[in-house]
């Protein structure tokens, strides 16, 4: 029995898993490319670390400096966001396998064959494990095939596992205590962010070495699991023992789920859920109010993270000409990711791709909330009301539209708000305006894309939209980064928005991303009319 819920898991994951696994694989593989080209000597590595401790906003998202050989600044620039990837599939693999399942029926009937309860659970356990072992073995062939030291190649493989291995067990915590698969998933990316921001604080309140190539982190990053694979010092130190601690507290976290289990009902959470209104509001009373009332959750957190960007984007800009002046390779680097005119408007630049990537994501997740909707069986309680499929679709591609808008306008406030007090504020306010909108319209080709994938592949449409997403930031953020072809930045939307260059507005691809946006967004609700609807299987 046990053999065959984990061949089922395999089954029904093996797509996800391995474009998860790829990607990371190919984040660790390409940074080393990048390395080598972009920072090639000695002196190149040593002015970005003093640049990055003379500025504790740069230091907060990146990863903890260990030295200036190539390995020691590989770590510190991709081991957070290698930990990242790993964490973010651990989560949501423990959720969709725990409170997912419960969510559609598959629990209660694996409840009743001999397998009980228990079984289906520590079957995810061992999953879930396996995965985050091949993604670390992978990770570490991949550095060791780079020529790296064996030790140091080996033991970041061995902290990505370990850290994606914590937050297995943090997602399987999560999905007993609350009741949606929606809620825990909402409650395991506030505990990385939360943790990843932590592990930043620490570091930023560090002790910098004299050399300005090496800190000495604060106690404070013992509290997260991304501290503990920083503290590892992959090609420095190479101490193994912080790795244990990751595999450990999830191990921990698992079997604490299981006797959990045991306690609750099935359908059940240990945080109960809030109570309803006996009637709904007149508001409520449309379809797309109702996408919006079940969406507005998320988009709020997605514009507070779009408000947090736009501060850091302006504020981080006034410091970016001092730095440079005595760093010019922090010029290069930022001038490889924004291709903008001057340092402050670079810096506007690179934030906010960032912000078009947290529109995009919002974008994504309400797309597949129609899907969720879908294969749970409520969307055809909404269909058996006077609402068309091509209605409903519409709605949905209405309210990620909206949810776009006001992240966008959130980051574009929060900037203004941040140039209080700066002498460029007049052309940084063109920037922000320019750059803004043009990452607002690469967003809404991902809402497009996700629509396309909802209407022709439904039971793919969570995979390869997050997918897209993650391909194009890859390409689009970390492709020049990592010493990518200049060609690959052309297939991400992020890459080829409207930039403000020297006060000259450059149009780039910005045509091209409104014909995509309205031919496919035309074919999903022409094909939506003639589709069935699919339940999940």
């Amino acid at each position: 029995m046990f053999r065959s819920l984990l061949r089922q898991r395999l089954r029904r994951d093996w797509l996800q898993l391995l474009l998860w696994i790829l990607a990371t694989v190919l984040m660790a593989y390409s940074g080393f490319a990048g390395v080598a080209q972009s920072y090639a000597t000695h002196k190149d590595r040593v002015e970005v670390l003093a640049a990055v401790m003379a500025n504790p906003v740069i230091m907060m998202f990146r990863g903890l400096p260990s030295g200036a050989s190539e390995g020691q600044f590989l770590s510190f620039e991709i081991l957070p966001w290698l930990t990242m990837l790993a964490a973010l599939m651990s989560t949501f693999l423990a959720v969709r396998h725990t409170r997912g399942d419960e969510e559609a029926g598959r629990t209660e009937l694996l409840a009743a064959t001999p397998a009980g309860r228990a079984l289906p659970t520590v079957a995810t356990i061992v999953h879930g494990v396996a995965a985050n072992v091949v993604l670390g073995v992978l990770v570490a062939l991949a550095l060791a095939g780079s020529k790296l030291p064996a030790a140091g190649s080996w033991l970041t493989g061995a902290v990505s596992a370990t850290t994606g291995i914590a937050f297995l067990g943090i997602g399987l915590i999560a999905a007993q205590l609350m009741r949606t698969s929606r809620g825990a998933n909402s409650l395991t990316v506030w505990i990385l962010v939360g943790t990843f921001l932590i592990n930043g604080i620490g570091n930023v309140a560090g002790t910098p070495s004299d050399d300005l190539t090496r800190i000495s982190s604060s106690g404070l990053v013992w509290l997260s699991p991304f501290g503990w694979a920083e503290q590892a010092r992959p090609f420095d130190t190479d101490d193994a023992w912080p790795a244990l601690l990751g595999l450990g507290f999830g191990l921990v976290l698992a079997v604490g789920s299981v006797a959990l289990q045991s306690l609750r009902d099935i359908g059940e959470g240990f945080i109960p859920a809030r109570p309803g209104r006996v009637f709904a509001r007149p508001a409520l009373s449309s379809p797309h109010a109702l996408v919006w009332r079940l969406t507005n959750g998320a988009i709020i957190g997605w514009a507070v993270g779009g408000a947090l960007t736009g501060v850091l984007a302006t504020k981080l800009s006034g410091l970016a000409g001092q730095i440079s002046g005595q760093n010019p390779a922090v010029q290069q680097i930022l001038d490889k990711i924004g291709k903008a005119g001057n340092l402050e408007e670079t810096v506007v630049s690179v934030f906010f791709t960032m912000m078009g990537i947290l529109a995009a994501c919002a974008a994504v997740q309400i797309l597949a909330r129609a899907r969720q909707e879908e294969a749970h069986g409520t969307a055809e309680i909404v269909l058996a009301q006077p609402v068309g499929r091509v209605r409903w679709l519409l709605d949905y591609l209405l309210v990620a539209t909206i949810a776009i808008a006001i992240i966008v306008a959130a980051t574009m406030l929060a900037a203004f708000a941040g140039l209080a007090g700066n002498e460029d504020a007049s052309a940084l306010a063109k920037v922000v305006t320019v750059v803004g909108l043009g990452q607002g319209l690469a967003a809404c080709v991902f809402t497009a894309l996700t629509a396309l994938v909802f209407v022709l592949l439904p039971r793919g449409t969570i995979a390869i939209a997050w997918a897209l997403v993650m391909l194009a930031t890859v390409f689009g953020l970390f492709g020049p980064l990592f010493g990518l072809p200049e060609w690959t930045t052309r297939f991400s939307p992020f890459a080829v928005t409207p930039i403000i260059s020297d006060g000259t507005t450059d149009l780039r691809g910005m045509w091209w991303l409104v014909i995509i946006v309205a031919v496919v967004a035309t074919a999903s609700l022409s094909l939506m009319r003639r589709r069935e609807l699919r339940p999940a299987a």
